[in-house]
């Protein structure tokens, strides 16, 4: 089965599909490792960890694609990918998403911002017209070859406007042609039941994200309302973050990292996680050892 058909029969399943953030491959491999069934490719990770800056619209389509590409070949899951504003026009949006398919990723995540965007949680996000996205919608699904290539359509509207203008958009969106609808921010437990219910025919994705605008129940509550996908989009690499800083802390104030090992993979079990095994019988099987 492809992987984009896989794909679209999790987000059509009465469970939960829940896909952590990967903001890297080695993120994305223990994702996958863990048995979670899909990976969502993070834009905000994805700055943070190329740029070391801030989720503001900096990235190129170019680069989000050599991330995408990097880790759809690095896992056997599905990997849903942020594809930010489309990068351009209708026009641009359809080279957008020829690129993201042709790096072997299953779905791409479109929003409605004006570029240059923000990270759906941070403040001062505007949105284009309705009839403008819905524009970006229709190239999008023009352009995919793979007729189960997932097109992801987020609406920000939420946060300046309202959710009834959110639920509006969202709307357009599914008539446009999307294949899982994103309303960015609710703000409580009943906007969260609200959208989720709202949209009986076209599974609904809920954003979960540690310390941001929008409450965070569990993956039962969540797989009871109704939504078809839930994803921990920061939440690996705020984890990763805090552990590396609490690495570098203890060597910095003990010149040692002795107090520490046993928080620490070693490095037999990182090589083992890493494939070190498979390229040593590769060698073998063609005669490459050094």
């Amino acid at each position: 089965m492809k992987k984009t058909t896989r794909l679209k029969q999790l987000l059509n399943d009465k469970e939960l599909l829940v896909a952590p953030g990967a903001y890297d491959v080695l993120s994305a491999k223990i994702i996958a490792s863990l048995d979670f069934k899909a990976v969502y490719m993070t834009g905000y990770g994805t700055s943070a960890s190329v740029l070391g800056q801030p989720d503001v619209g900096l990235l190129t389509m170019t680069e989000m694609v050599d991330r995408a590409r990097n880790i759809a070949e690095a896992v056997d899951v599905p990997v849903l990918a942020d594809g930010d504003t489309g990068y351009g026009n209708p026009l641009n949006v359809r080279r957008t998403v020829r690129e993201y398919e042709k790096a072997g990723v299953c779905a791409i995540q479109l929003e409605d911002q004006v570029f240059p965007k923000k990270c759906g949680h941070m403040l001062g996000r505007r949105v284009i017209p309705k009839d403008e996205m819905v524009q970006k919608i229709k190239a999008a699904v023009d352009a995919r070859h793979d007729d189960d290539f997932v097109i992801i359509a987020r609406t920000d509207a939420r946060t300046n406007h309202g959710l009834n203008e959110a639920l509006d958009r969202a709307k357009a969106y599914e008539e446009a042609g999307a294949d899982l609808l994103f309303l960015e921010s609710p703000e409580n437990i009943e906007e969260m039941q609200t959208i989720a219910r709202s949209f009986p025919d076209t599974p609904t994705l809920a954003n979960m994200l540690e310390g941001g605008r929008t409450p965070m129940p569990t993956v039962k509550e969540m797989e009871e309302w109704g939504f078809g996908i839930a994803i921990y989009c920061t939440g690996p690499l705020y984890a990763a973050a805090k552990a590396v800083s609490g690495y570098m802390t203890e060597l910095k104030k003990s010149g040692t990292t002795a107090a520490i090992n046993d928080a620490l993979l070693t490095f037999s079990d990182f090589n083992k996680f890493i494939g070190l095994d498979e390229y040593r019988r590769l060698e073998q099987l063609y005669n490459a050892e050094g």
